[in-house]
C-alpha cells in the first residue's frame, strides 16, 4: 500500500503544486475559459468521479448516454468513498495524468480546494449553467475574487424521520420547539431503543443545535477565521446536545455520520426498531419503511428494498427555539468542478452543460436530491418528504467558508470534540482547547 502524508499535508503540497492553475487548462486547442467548445469536446474520454451512492444509477446511465451523443466520447464514472475522498482530492487532482477531469466534492471543502487553484475557472459558462437561479450559498463557497471555481451539484437538508407508532403510544405530538422535541425524545428511550438515536461524533448533525442556539462553529474576524467553540451561544448548544446524547440517545460515542434508518427500521425477521427518532438527510426516507425484498448485484451487494408506511413512519423538521420556527440545521449536498489540471477542460465543460440541463436538474430533484438550479425545486415533488426537505432547507447552514476548513475535516477535529462533549466531559475547558486547533489551521 502506498504511504501518504495525510489529507492536511497533502492539501498544502496541493496549494503548491496548483497556485496559478485557476485559469484552467486549455490544451484542447480551441477551447478557452470563456465558453464551451463543442468541437473541441469531440471524441474526448473523460473521467467524473461521483462521492458515495447519493447519485443513483439512473442518472450516471444517462449522462454516460447524453456524453456519448454529444461528444461521441466515453464518460467514465467513478465512485469514491466519502471516507478517503479528501486523501484521493487532494493525491490526484495536481497530477494531470491521474486527475479525475470532473469531481464531485463535499461543499464543506470548496473553499480549501477553490483557494488552491484546484479547479478551473468557470465564469465564462456560469450564466449559460444557471447563473443566479444557481443555489447561492453553494455558489458562494466555490467562488475566489468574484470567479466561479466550484458550482453547485445538489443540496440536501436534514430534518427528523419519527415512529408514529412509538410516538403516538407514549402519547406524544410532533413537537413545536426544540426544547419540546429534547425532552419528548429523552422520555421515549428504554434499554433497548433510542428515543433520539445520534452518534457522539456525529457533528454533522449535533451543530443544528449550536445553529439554534445562535452560536457558530467559526467567523470571520477581520482578514483571519476564528474559532467560536467557547462562544456563550455555542455553549449552550453544545450542552443541549451532551444532554440530549446522554439521556435520549443509546449510540456509541465514537460513531460519527452513519446509517440511522438502520435502527428506526424493523429488521427484515420482524425484530422492533432500536431507535424511536432520527435526523438524517431526505434522500434517507427511501431506505425507510416496511422489509419487501433483497436484491442482489451482479457484484454481489446486496440491498433491502422497503416500502414507506405512511401509518408507521413521519416526517417533520427539526423544530428550532421560537414555536413555529424550523431549527438551522447542516446543508448537506455536494459542489462539483472541473480539475484545473485536466486535459480535456471542452469535453469537461460539455459534461457540466448536461449535468446543469433541465432534464436533469429535475432528474435529481425526482429522485430527492436539491437540484443546483432553485427553479427545479418543484420536481422535488409535494409529498411530506419534499415539503420537510423544503422547509428544513430554508433555514439550512454550511460550515465556515475558510481555507482551511477542509483540514479541519480532514483531521477530524470536530468528531474528536463533539464526541468528547458526549462523554461528558467539560465543555468550557474542552471548547477552549479545540479552538486552539482549529485555529492553528482554519486560516490554511
Amino acid at each position: 500500500m502506498k504511504k501518504t502524508l495525510g489529507a492536511v499535508a497533502l492539501i498544502g503540497a496541493s496549494a503548491l503544486v496548483l497556485a496559478g492553475c485557476a485559469g484552467g487548462n486549455s490544451s484542447s486547442g480551441s477551447d478557452d475559459a470563456s465558453g464551451f467548445d463543442p468541437e473541441g469536446a469531440k471524441d474526448q474520454n473523460i473521467t467524473f468521479w461521483v462521492m458515495g451512492g447519493d447519485t443513483p444509477d439512473e442518472l450516471r446511465e444517462y449522462l454516460k448516454d447524453e456524453y456519448k451523443a454529444a461528444t461521441g466520447g466515453t464518460l467514465t464514472i467513478e465512485e469514491q468513498s466519502w471516507g478517503d475522498a479528501l486523501t484521493k482530492l487532494a493525491n490526484q487532482l495536481p497530477d494531470a495524468k491521474n486527475t479525475p477531469d470532473v469531481t464531485e466534492i463535499g461543499n464543506t471543502w470548496s473553499p480549501t480546494f477553490t483557494t488552491a487553484g484546484a479547479f478551473s475557472d468557470l465564469s465564462g459558462i456560469y450564466d449559460e449553467l444557471g447563473g443566479s437561479d444557481l443555489l447561492q450559498s453553494f455558489v458562494d463557497v466555490g467562488t475566489v475574487d468574484d470567479a466561479q471555481y466550484a458550482l453547485p451539484y445538489y443540496f440536501g437538508s436534514r430534518y427528523i424521520t419519527y415512529r408514529k407508532d412509538i410516538w403516538e403510544a407514549a402519547g406524544l405530538d410532533v413537537p413545536t420547539t426544540l426544547e419540546q422535541f429534547n425532552e419528548d425524545v429523552k422520555t421515549l428511550r428504554t434499554a433497548d431503543q433510542s428515543g433520539f438515536y445520534i452518534g457522539g461524533e456525529d457533528w454533522r448533525n449535533g451543530v443544528s443545535w449550536i445553529f439554534a442556539n445562535g452560536g457558530e462553529l467559526a467567523e470571520k474576524d477581520g482578514d483571519n477565521w476564528v474559532s467560536t467553540l467557547s462562544d456563550e451561544k455555542t455553549i449552550a448548544g453544545l450542552e443541549q446536545f451532551q444532554d440530549l446524547f446522554q439521556n435520549a440517545s443509546n449510540a456509541p460515542a465514537t460513531e460519527d455520520d452513519s446509517t440511522p434508518w438502520v435502527n428506526i427500521n424493523n429488521d427484515k425477521t420482524g425484530n422492533p426498531p432500536t431507535a424511536a427518532t432520527i435526523i438524517a438527510p431526505g434522500w434517507a426516507h427511501w431506505s425507510i419503511g416496511d422489509f419487501v425484498e433483497e436484491k442482489t448485484a451482479d457484484d454481489g451487494t446486496v440491498t433491502e428494498v422497503r416500502e414507506w408506511n405512511d401509518d408507521t413512519f413521519g416526517v417533520f423538521p427539526l423544530p428550532g427555539t421560537t414555536e413555529g420556527e424550523a431549527a438551522p440545521v447542516f446543508a448537506g449536498g455536494s459542489n462539483i468542478g472541473i480539475s484545473a489540471k485536466s486535459e480535456n477542460q471542452a469535453g469537461a465543460k460539455e459534461l457540466l452543460r448536461i449535468i446543469f440541463s433541465d432534464e436533469y436538474q429535475q432528474m435529481l430533484g425526482q429522485n430527492g436530491l436539491g437540484p443546483a438550479n432553485t427553479e427545479f425545486v418543484d420536481s422535488l415533488g409535494d409529498d411530506i418528504f419534499a415539503s420537510a426537505l423544503i422547509e428544513s432547507a430554508l433555514n439550512s447552514k454550511l460550515t465556515p467558508a475558510a481555507p482551511g476548513w477542509a483540514a479541519v475535516e480532514g483531521q477530524k477535529i470536530l468528531e474528536e470534540f463533539f464526541g468528547k462533549v458526549a462523554s461528558g466531559g467539560d465543555i468550557p475547558a474542552l471548547a477552549e482547547e479545540y479552538d486552539e486547533k482549529i485555529d492553528a489551521i482554519i486560516n490554511g
